[in-house]
């Protein structure tokens, strides 16, 4: 496939749009329902975070009638009704939710100061990802290996996070979040492992099919017995090994010591229409898959955070099942996210994405977080700062910038 040139009318709602508000991004009629492209933009077969969903309507048409149609279903029934939304400062509530729903909705995270250059942060970084043209008519390129008008921050970039831009790094230590991830970690010693978030254009008609963003294979088991253990997470005598505890117990264990885990800062209102995340409580501690979108019950399909406000944050469990859903409105959904793991994580599986300079920006306890994602003074994070939608195009800069530094 070969790019185009972008017409006149397309730049100029590049040059000018903004992820608050009503927008004309989105809605390409040319862009088919459930298109997925590979590493280069060949349209290739359903799978990854690109699994097809099955009743997508047949065109991605504002007023097509079975958009109309499935809008109209979405107004009616979409929603967790049983949303639970805390304030920053209770800290106990937010825990016991979190370690039972394996999510929990905080509000009134970020200032008004804070989220408007949240807001501006991420309209910067969204105009970079769309300002290649798509092809044969596209008005965009599918990011690889998602459906269509959905792109993720973390992987769109070169570097496969955000730490570079001084935005998101500026949320790692805030007043509000810094507690509450102490309270649920059991301790103020966990890190940043990243920080990206994804996104959904007004048109990704498609529901996305529910996930995990890590599967738990229960490593290391006494070593995380050992942290809960010493930080109250668990009651259990000292001289009790993993292998001493029975089922019931191994598995609270395990439970109450997530490997990973994400905040996702809603940039604005999640409302019934624009493709607001869904999380199905309590997912965290199954073992099973999801099931398969054609297979979904409409408890789970309808189970969308809806209520969630501007300035509040999704505090995720990333075992828990989720995905994004359709957004049917003319706005975009924004929820850029940072990445967290917890003390006991292995030092050695975190990626260098955080520019010396930007590390000397943050705070002392930013600084002690983050110090696992530093790269060394005068050394830039292989591929930070270049964003594309085609995993081929990322390849080739982080390629290019690794080579740069080493000549």
């Amino acid at each position: 496939m070969s790019e185009r040139e972008r017409p006149e009318g397309e730049r100029s709602e590049l040059e000018n749009f903004s992820i608050v508000g009503e927008t004309a991004i989105g809605w390409d009629a040319k862009t088919a329902p459930n298109e997925t492209v590979d590493e280069e933009g060949r349209i290739v077969p359903s799978g990854g975070f690109g699994i097809h969903d099955p009743r997508a309507p047949s065109r991605r048409v504002y007023e097509d009638p079975e958009v109309v149609a499935m809008r109209e279903e979405f107004r009616a029934k979409n929603g967790w009704k049983a949303i639970e939304i805390c304030a920053p400062h209770e800290l106990k509530r937010i825990a016991r939710i979190f370690r039972r729903d394996g999510y929990v909705v905080v509000k009134d995270l970020l200032d008004t100061e804070t989220l408007e250059r949240f807001r501006e942060g991420c309209t910067r970084v969204l105009r970079d990802i769309l300002a290649i043209p798509g092809f044969e008519g596209r008005k965009y390129i599918t990011e690889t290996g998602r459906l269509p008008h959905r792109y993720s921050y973390g992987t769109a970039s070169a570097s496969r996070h955000m730490m570079h831009d001084p935005v998101w790094a500026s949320m790692i230590d805030l007043p509000t979040t810094t507690p509450i991830l102490t309270e649920i970690m059991g301790s103020p010693d966990y890190f940043v492992s990243g920080g990206g978030g994804d996104l959904a254009l007004p048109g990704a008609i498609e529901m996305q099919h529910l996930h995990t963003d890590g599967i738990d294979m229960g490593a290391n088991p006494d070593v995380r017995l050992d942290y809960a253990r010493s930080v109250g997470l668990v009651d259990i005598p000292d001289d009790k090994a993993f292998a001493d505890l029975d089922f019931r117990t191994q598995r609270l264990v395990i439970e109450r010591t997530p490997p990973s885990m994400t905040i996702n800062f809603v940039m604005t209102d999640l409302t019934w229409e624009n493709g607001p995340i869904r999380q199905i409580p309590g997912t965290h501690a199954t073992v099973a898959s999801p099931p398969k979108p054609e297979d979904e019950p409409d408890w789970m399909r309808f189970a969308a955070l809806v209520g969630a406000p501007a300035g509040s944050g999704v505090f995720r469990d990333h075992r828990a099942w989720h995905s994004g859903t359709p957004n049917l409105s003319k706005e975009i959904r924004c929820l850029p996210n940072l990445e967290f793991v917890p003390p006991w994580h292995d030092e050695r599986h975190f990626m260098k994405s955080m520019p010396h300079d930007i590390w000397e920006t943050l705070s002392p306890h930013g600084q002690q977080i983050c110090r696992h994602i530093k790269q060394d003074s005068g050394v830039w994070p292989f591929g930070a700062g270049v964003m594309h939608p085609l995993a081929g195009g990322r390849k080739a800069a982080h390629k290019a910038s690794k080579e740069a530094q080493r000549n």
